[in-house]
């Protein structure tokens, strides 16, 4: 998945926006929480939350890594995007919104829906 199909579709799920964080980090954000990271081009790694029982499955596959500073809530950092098929981008990445959506006061998640 290229940096543009990345930000084309996180930018498509409800209240998503994009931000930079340390000073080249191109960050997906729900009310301001992270939910995908990743670098401003095609070559850099992209970091999301998954499930436990996904953690374990997917940092066993080549090219999948535990997220440094962030494996222990659940991050996983892909080191090679074609770890992935483009369904599985769109499934993981959905799922890493929907996880962290999960978390937000309900008055935010209402406003969301």
């Amino acid at each position: 998945m290229t940096t543009e199909k990345l930000r084309s579709f996180c930018l498509g799920l409800p209240g998503a926006h994009e931000g930079i964080k340390w000073e080249d980090h191109l960050c997906f954000m729900v009310a301001e929480k992270m939910f995908c990271i990743t670098g401003m081009h095609d070559g850099t790694n992209v970091s999301f939350k998954v499930t436990e029982e996904d953690f374990a499955e997917l940092t066993e596959r080549e090219g999948i890594i535990p997220a440094p500073y962030m494996a222990h809530n659940k991050w996983i950092a892909i080191n090679k995007r074609n770890a992935l098929r483009p369904k599985e981008w769109e499934h993981y990445l959905r799922q890493s919104y929907e996880l962290i959506k999960a978390k937000l006061p309900k008055k935010v998640r209402e406003k969301l829906d």
